[in-house]
């Protein structure tokens, strides 16, 4: 593993113990050229995800741009970061066991906005204004009316009076 601060290529592992959902492995590190101390991710990967964008050009799919995208639409929402961090791992998993190689970008689109909407109601209409690329404020207020009406309790029926 190549030294952030120095460039040198020789690290040496000081510490390696599994994250809380064991989905990773957490190692620290040390440079033993600068003596800095850094900590890496080692995750398992089990396929090469390659994502369709809407203009048909593919790009490597990036767990990071993913996380950005997220820390964006969670900015200043109280989410603990172990829930944001399942709900990633969660849609990387489904993508992957999904078997294709090749993944429209609708696709993500589509499972972060499930997960969003189970984490924070304000970060899913957030996502879902740059996702579903809203023009107008009447975009906000049909997806504020949406999350509203899966809110609600079911109505009871009224019964009529036996008589």
């Amino acid at each position: 593993m190549r030294c952030p601060y120095c460039g040198s290529l020789d690290t040496q592992v000081k510490d390696s113990r599994p994250t809380d959902d064991s989905a990773a492995i957490r190692r620290r590190r040390v440079c033993p050229d600068c003596g800095g101390r850094f900590t890496t991710f080692e995750r398992v990967q089990l396929r090469d995800l390659i994502i369709v964008k809407k203009s048909g050009r593919r790009v490597p799919f990036e767990r990071e741009k993913l996380m950005r995208s997220l820390s964006i639409a969670l900015r200043k929402r109280p989410v603990d970061p172990d829930r944001i961090e399942r709900m990633v791992n969660g849609v990387v998993r489904q993508l992957e066991s999904e078997g294709e190689a090749e993944i429209p970008s609708a696709r993500i689109g589509e499972l972060v906005m499930q997960g969003l909407k189970s984490l924070d109601d304000v970060a899913y209409v957030r996502f879902a204004s740059v996702y579903r690329d809203f023009r107008e404020a009447a975009d906000f207020s049909a997806v504020i009316d949406e999350l509203s009406v899966e809110d609600e309790p079911p109505k009871a029926k009224a019964k009529a009076p036996k008589g």
